[in-house]
């Protein structure tokens, strides 16, 4: 079976909720095709920034349901897969192939800090799973499991996993993995205030969070990026990486869905335990928005 070679901007949407935290899918299904409409190449939901380990079984069915309804096959959606064992990953997978998901974003498991021997064959299960591509979704500094070059060289058989999230926030590990096993996997960072250095190493894509909340530059930095114009890329950096940086803090889904809400694009609702942000972290946040966004190009 013949897999696609998943390239650009792939956005870690939100899920958007009500004030008593049930999930508003009209404000979601609209954010989704406001980044369709900026020219996104996929979608990611019910990843870290969807608040996938804070949704039920079903909230994380009908949020893929709803990204693949707003899509209609214009772009590819993904799921992440953030569970606490093999068989409720299994699970979730399977419902999502019959959803008619595109591929998955795939994490190690969570609360439980697995050794290398124990993360290769929790993704060697998952891949057996199901015949859709996937991405291996490595954050060490989130999620306390590193998946080292030399771990993604003992996993190149496994041909449904298609490419990489990096979010190690170390960018000799793009260089590395080249070094190591060259163009097998497509490569993405997820390190937002990192693009532009990553995409100077020769990234494939980039999972990008802070990015939803002004999709149209950010996609333009992507281009950019893209087309060699670094002159202008850096110019583009620099306006928005301290929007980039929201997306590196503990509070980083509060963080991003305020700057959503400041950019008109939802509310800052999140779900527990995770409550709003508030006092002197709340006004230094929104200093941070409204001086990018009162000079934004």
């Amino acid at each position: 079976m013949s897999h696609p070679r998943w390239t650009g901007v792939f956005p870690a949407a939100i899920t958007h909720l009500n004030a008593d935290q049930s999930i508003d899918f009209d404000a979601t299904a609209r954010h989704f095709e406001v980044l369709i409409q900026s020219g996104v190449s996929g979608l990611v939901v019910c990843g870290s920034l969807g608040e996938n380990q804070c949704l039920l079984p079903d909230e994380k069915r009908a949020v893929v349901r709803c990204a693949l309804e707003t899509a209609k096959g214009r772009v590819p959606v993904l799921s992440g897969v953030a569970e606490m064992s093999l068989s409720l990953a299994a699970t979730y997978m399977r419902d999502c192939s019959a959803l008619g998901i595109s591929g998955f974003m795939v994490m190690p498991p969570m609360v439980y800090k697995a050794d290398p021997a124990e993360l290769l064959h929790w993704f060697r299960t998952l891949a057996a799973v199901t015949p859709l591509p996937w991405m291996l979704y490595n954050n060490p500094v989130g999620y306390h499991a590193d998946v080292t070059p030399e771990m993604f060289a003992q996993l190149t058989d496994v041909a449904n996993l298609v490419a990489i999230k990096e979010s190690s926030a170390n960018t000799r590990r793009i260089t590395e993995l080249r070094n190591q096993v060259g163009h097998r996997y497509q490569i993405f960072t997820g390190v937002d205030d990192l693009f532009l250095e990553s995409a100077i190493l020769g990234i494939d894509g980039w999972v990008a969070g802070s990015g939803i909340a002004f999709p149209k530059e950010n996609q333009q930095l992507w281009d950019l990026a893209k087309a060699g114009q670094w002159d202008e890329a850096r110019a583009l950096y620099r306006w928005s990486q301290p929007l980039m940086k929201l997306d590196t803090h503990v509070h980083f889904v509060q963080y991003i869905k305020l700057l959503c809400q400041e950019t008109g694009l939802g509310k800052e609702w999140v779900r527990e335990p995770r409550l709003p942000i508030s006092g002197a972290e709340r006004e230094s946040v929104l200093k941070i928005i409204r001086t990018a966004l009162a000079q934004r190009p």
